[in-house]
C-alpha cells in the first residue's frame, strides 16, 4: 500500500435535477474517510428509518461492500448490478472507493448509470494528478468460467471508447446492457483516456460483464502505476499529455 502522504486521492460531489452523487476515490487503496453529511445525504440515522429504504448511512454494509486495513469499498448507486460491476472494478484495480447516488430511477437507469460512471471519471483524472512518470498503458485478459475479456487503457488525455460486450438479454437484474457501454464510454470521456474493452467468448451475459469488468481493473492498475526513475517524466514523443 501506498504511504498515506503519497496516495492519490480525490473527493467529487455532481448534483443535477436528475442526480445526487458523493464520490470518494483513492488509486492507491488505503482507508477512506466516511462520506461527509450534505443536505443531499445524512449520516445520522433517524429513529423512525425505514430498514427497507437505500442504506445511504454507512454504517450499514451493502452488496458492495468490502472494509479491510488496506482497501474501503462501499457502493450504493440503488442499481444493484451496477454495484456489483463498480465493486469488482474497484477491488481488482486496487482503488479503495466510496460511492452513494440517489438518481430518478422512476424514469429508469439512464441518468444514474451514466453520472455515476462521468462523477468516477472526473475523480480518476483528478486523483491521478499530472500525467507524468506513469507506465501509462495497461492491458489484460480475465476469465469468469466459460467468458474470457480483454482490456486496453492509455493514459492519453484523448478520450475515446470502443466496446464489444455481445451480452444476449436486454437486462441483467435493473440495468440496461447498453448502459454497460455507454457507462463506459462516458467513463472515458472524463477520465481522459483511450480505452478498448472486448468481451472474447462467453455464453452468460453475467459473466460476460464481470469479466470484462475485471480486465478493466487490472488494466487500470498497471496503466496507473508510477514508474520508480521516471518520476515527472511525460511517457510522450510530443512532450505532453
Amino acid at each position: 500500500m501506498a504511504s498515506t502522504s503519497n496516495r492519490r486521492t480525490a473527493y467529487i460531489v455532481r448534483n443535477t435535477n436528475e442526480t445526487k452523487i458523493q464520490l470518494s476515490l483513492s488509486l492507491d487503496s488505503g482507508p477512506l474517510d466516511l462520506l461527509p453529511a450534505t443536505a443531499e445525504f445524512q449520516n445520522d440515522r433517524p429513529k423512525d428509518h425505514d430498514p427497507e429504504t437505500p442504506p445511504e448511512y454507512q454504517d450499514t454494509k451493502t452488496h458492495a461492500s468490502q472494509i479491510s486495513d488496506l482497501q474501503h469499498i462501499w457502493i450504493w448507486t440503488g442499481i444493484g448490478f451496477l454495484d456489483h460491476m463498480l465493486h469488482a472494478w474497484a477491488k481488482h484495480a486496487g482503488w479503495s472507493l466510496r460511492i452513494r447516488c440517489r438518481g430518478d430511477l422512476a424514469i429508469d437507469d439512464h441518468h444514474t448509470t451514466e453520472d455515476t460512471f462521468l462523477a468516477l471519471g472526473t475523480a480518476f483524472t483528478t486523483a491521478l494528478g499530472p500525467r507524468t512518470g506513469l507506465a501509462r498503458f495497461g492491458y489484460a485478459y480475465a476469465p469468469l468460467d466459460e467468458a474470457l475479456s480483454r482490456a486496453v487503457l492509455d493514459i492519453s488525455s484523448r478520450p475515446f471508447f470502443v466496446g464489444d460486450f455481445g451480452f444476449q438479454g436486454p437486462m441483467m437484474g435493473n440495468l440496461n446492457t447498453q448502459m454497460i457501454h455507454h457507462g463506459l464510454g462516458s467513463w472515458a470521456q472524463n477520465a481522459g483516456v483511450t480505452l478498448h474493452v472486448d468481451v472474447l467468448k462467453g455464453e452468460n451475459d453475467h459473466h460476460r460483464a464481470e469479466s470484462a469488468f475485471k480486465a478493466l481493473a487490472v488494466a487500470c492498475k498497471g496503466a496507473c502505476e508510477r514508474v520508480v526513475g521516471r518520476e515527472g517524466e511525460v511517457v510522450s514523443t510530443k512532450g505532453v499529455l
